[in-house]
């Protein structure tokens, strides 16, 4: 099959077209004719060297594709030949071909492209586990999201909303913005013009915040919560070793948490995935919920796949096709 490999870490030029052989399920997986796979952050780090896969897992960038099944191995029963299903990978996304744990695997959403649906399980499994799995919602609280039009805070902004939750994001540009507002944001935060902590304080605050940059956003984001606040550090874009003052944390009574999904366990990973099939699944045949694509660019292309996510002007997902 053709793949995308990696010739050493470094810039988006280090991708290179290649070939393997195609994957052969395990007992508890399934094999994927890809459709697309999204590229995401997470590629980007492991490209430059500094995400490398779990143990046992492919060393191909890619944690999220749609397709069809075309084989299952024996001991798992949710899936057939000629189901259409998007999944969570631990990598080897960029191919023609990747065998998926059965339990990683949610089908294509009512009424949405099987191209865009590669789009959906790392973001949506991402933000659904750290912000909402088993955690109560403030009624209309105040849900800040770094990074709006990107592809982890489109789907906070759809889920937040769709949750409830009164939606405060920053973002870099108008058009970025409209874009925002149109997933359902109250409330846009241009970070070149303003700064978000006076704007969330004048809300009353945020109860729950999700911040993918880091650095002098650490401190800040603590200024913006009120108390009993939530803050979800997923990325550090500006860096994750800062200074800061602890005692703001007690008197508020914080809760300061992040994680990697790659290194959860399976049976998380399948938590997540029932849980999102239950909850938020029906969400998109109402209509409440959309996939957002930003671009759709051969594989062989996948060098200007990581220009353009480095790039940050993206609105949306960015996916590659065989």
């Amino acid at each position: 099959m053709n793949v995308v490999e990696m010739n050493g870490a470094g810039g988006p030029e280090v991708l290179v077209p290649g070939s393997r052989p195609v994957p052969q399920p395990g007992q508890d997986e399934i094999l994927i004719r890809v459709t697309a796979a999204g590229v995401n952050g997470p590629d980007l780090v492991q490209r430059r060297g500094h995400y490398p896969p779990p143990k046992g897992a492919s060393d191909l960038l890619g944690l999220e594709v749609s397709g069809e099944v075309v084989s299952a191995g024996s001991d798992q029963t949710l899936w057939k030949p000629g189901d259409r299903v998007c999944a969570l990978t631990n990598g080897g996304g960029y191919a023609e071909y990747v065998a998926v744990n059965a339990g990683h695997c949610l089908p294509v959403p009512t009424g949405i492209d099987e191209t865009d649906a590669a789009g959906l399980p790392e973001t949506f499994f991402t933000v659904w586990s750290n912000v909402f799995l088993g955690q109560k919602m403030p009624d209309g609280g105040n849900f800040l999201v770094h990074g709006g039009s990107g592809g982890i805070g489109s789907t906070a902004i759809q889920l937040g909303a769709a949750m409830g939750l009164n939606v405060l994001t920053t973002v870099e540009s108008d058009s970025a913005a409209a874009f925002a507002e149109s997933l359902g944001a109250s409330k846009t935060i241009n970070f070149r013009e303003s700064d978000f902590v006076p704007v969330c304080r004048e809300a009353g605050g945020a109860d729950i915040i999700l911040d993918i940059i880091g650095g002098d956003y650490v401190a800040r984001n603590v200024k913006a919560s009120r108390h009993d606040a939530r803050i979800i550090q997923l990325a550090f874009n500006l860096g994750s070793k800062v200074e800061i003052d602890l005692m703001p944390f007690m008197l508020k009574r914080i809760q300061y948490t992040g994680s990697t999904l790659r290194s959860r366990p399976e049976s998380f990973k399948s938590e997540v995935a029932q849980d999102l099939r239950k909850t938020v699944w029906p969400l998109f045949d109402n209509g409440a919920l959309r996939c957002v694509t930003h671009a759709v660019l051969p594989m062989s292309q996948a060098a200007d796949a990581h220009h353009m996510m480095e790039a940050g002007k993206h609105h949306g997902k960015i996916l590659l096709q065989p």
